[in-house]
């Protein structure tokens, strides 16, 4: 890059630095107190009378697990039924219903947070399934991983408690309360921008050239807005934020990504002010921050210094890539969005160079902590930590603790389940998709574009992306097949609501005990030296797990 483009990524960062860390205390006290209050608004009131909530009652962790996964299946079958019944619904715009395998896997995947899309949605879905099924989807699934971050702190801010919260009183807060006000304000910034809104269906236009052209609209603002705030990333349209009615100026860029910040980088304060230590959020925060930046940093260099003719021509790898937001604002938008778990992207992974398109699949693999997706980031932070504090109690000779809470066997358990659950799930599809005869040949014969390690990494790629609940993808993979569609929709339910039975049975246990006094032998979790741990335990474990498969694809492929 030159100059000029290497001072405008330094002011993106900037400023995007500058406004979340202005942001970062105010909207974490906020958010610590819609969940600890005992107030109820009138709107929330009329809601818990609606699904016959007692708002005073807490939970167990069985009965709050038994919430979430009721909640869920509802929302599966809902988004299901309204894609198979679209061409009944208004504003159809005369499209018919998705097969029963895309739908099957566009329902889990909006209710999973995911947001992977195997189809054009423009071409596919009209208005009232986009904004009936997909929109309400990206406010409640969001809500849904708040509930349940929110949950384990209140596992080790609770004493002796057999509850954790009231899943439903945390869902209706989390919605009405965060994510509805905050969304407004983007939609209305985002019209500013000049995003679309309206909903004129396709527009017929004529080109310079004499042909017809015709131009899709709709309500894209209101549906951007949470599908960034809620780190959802589900498009309106097949491009995604490279779209200009969704993304059409580097403002517009800059502003979508601090909305897929700005609740993940405040959740760590939201954490320090429940459990009553500010530092603790600080520490958590800083590891973020840390990995977010390193990312973000690296990716830029390895795009920019692309070897070769064209690139060196282009200033850089710039297929694929919008011009008007060059390399710094592709791949801060990408970073962000791979490092969160919102999957949007406004250039196109699969046309990266190979290291840079593993960046991307790296920052899923570390599990989206940093800061990672709103609600998950933080509670797969916080497994991290209790792992990291088992290894450092292993180091000098101590029992555990977090929090004044013991890491025993059956914490140790939970948190290492937690762990292993994702990368068994990109492991095993991936290679299931190239171990039995019949799917491999379909695979290749109908998804793949580009056969060898370049392939490879297109279905690591995709599966990594489902099971981290992600959504984004390398374009030239194929995935409207049945058998994608499928193992992509199991993958996907699968990496969302098991780590979130892990999560919610070690808040439990946690809760259940009662805080243990610190010690001079207490292993201290508030300084610089256990986030140095953290952040190692997490690059380790990743390190440890995907290597030998990443030899196979995208460094195989990178290091030619």
């Amino acid at each position: 890059m030159g100059a000029a483009q290497i001072w405008f990524a330094v002011l993106q960062i900037a400023t995007l630095v500058l406004v979340l860390a202005l942001l970062y205390r105010p909207l974490g006290d906020y958010i610590a107190r819609i969940y600890t209050t005992h107030k109820h608004l009138a709107v929330e009131r009329g809601t818990y009378r609606l699904i016959a909530v007692d708002p005073k009652s807490e939970q167990t962790w069985q009965a709050y697990l038994r919430g979430v996964l009721l909640f869920s299946l509802i929302g599966i079958l809902f988004v299901y039924g309204l894609q198979r019944l679209q061409q009944f619904l208004p504003y159809a715009l005369g499209l018919p219903a998705p097969s029963e395998h895309l739908s099957f896997n566009t329902a889990i995947s909006f209710v999973a947070n995911t947001n992977w899309q195997s189809y054009s949605p423009e071409l596919t879905l009209g208005y009232t399934a986009q904004f009936a099924a997909l929109a309400v989807q990206n406010f409640v699934s969001a809500a849904v991983g708040i509930a349940v971050a929110i949950a384990l702190v209140r596992g080790f801010a609770y004493r002796r408690s057999g509850t954790i919260g009231n899943f439903w009183v945390d869902l209706v807060r989390g919605t009405y309360r965060l994510l509805l006000p905050l969304s407004v304000v983007a939609a209305v910034a985002l019209i500013i921008g000049g995003v679309v809104q309206n909903f004129n269906g396709f527009t017929d236009a004529s080109t310079l050239a004499g042909a017809t052209q015709s131009i899709p609209g709709g309500p894209v603002a209101s549906q951007e807005a949470i599908k960034m705030l809620g780190t959802n990333g589900g498009g309106f349209f097949n491009v995604n934020s490279a779209h200009p009615f969704e993304n059409p100026t580097p403002w517009t860029n800059l502003f979508e990504v601090l909305l897929m910040l700005v609740i993940p980088f405040a959740m760590p304060r939201a954490f320090g002010k429940i459990i009553g230590d500010n530092r603790q959020g600080y520490t958590i925060l800083g590891v973020m921050a840390g990995i977010f930046l390193v990312s973000v940093i690296v990716g830029t260099w390895l795009e920019a210094s692309a070897g070769g003719i064209a690139p060196q021509m282009a200033g850089g790898a710039m297929e694929g890539k919008e011009v008007r937001f060059g390399i710094a604002g592709s791949t801060l938008f990408n970073g962000t969005s791979t490092l969160t778990s919102t999957g949007a992207v406004n250039s196109m992974l699969d046309s990266y160079t190979p290291l840079g398109g593993m960046l991307p699949m790296l920052n899923m693999m570390l599990g989206e902590i940093a800061p990672g997706g709103v609600g998950s980031g933080l509670y797969g932070m916080l497994i991290l930590a209790v792992i990291a504090v088992f290894v450092g109690g292993l180091l000098i000779g101590r029992t555990p603790e977090y929090l004044g809470k013991k890491i025993g066997p059956r914490e140790i358990k939970l948190a290492s389940l937690y762990i292993l659950v994702t990368p068994t799930l990109v492991l095993a599809f991936t290679a299931l998709s190239f171990a039995i005869p019949a799917i491999r040949s379909d695979v290749e014969s109908t998804s793949i574009w580009n056969p060898g390690v370049h392939g490879l990494s297109e279905v690591l790629y995709a599966f990594t992306s489902a099971a981290n609940n992600n959504g984004s993808a390398f374009a030239g993979l194929t995935a409207n097949t049945p058998w994608f569609n499928t193992a992509l929709g199991v993958a996907m339910l699968l990496g969302r609501l098991i780590p979130i039975v892990f999560v919610l049975a070690l808040a439990g246990s946690l809760a259940a005990q009662d805080k243990v006094p610190s010690t001079a032998g207490t292993l201290p979790t508030g300084r610089p030296q256990f986030a140095g741990l953290l952040a190692g335990v997490a690059i380790i474990l990743t390190a440890l797990t995907y290597f030998p498969v990443l030899v196979l694809g995208p460094l195989a492929e990178g290091l030619v």
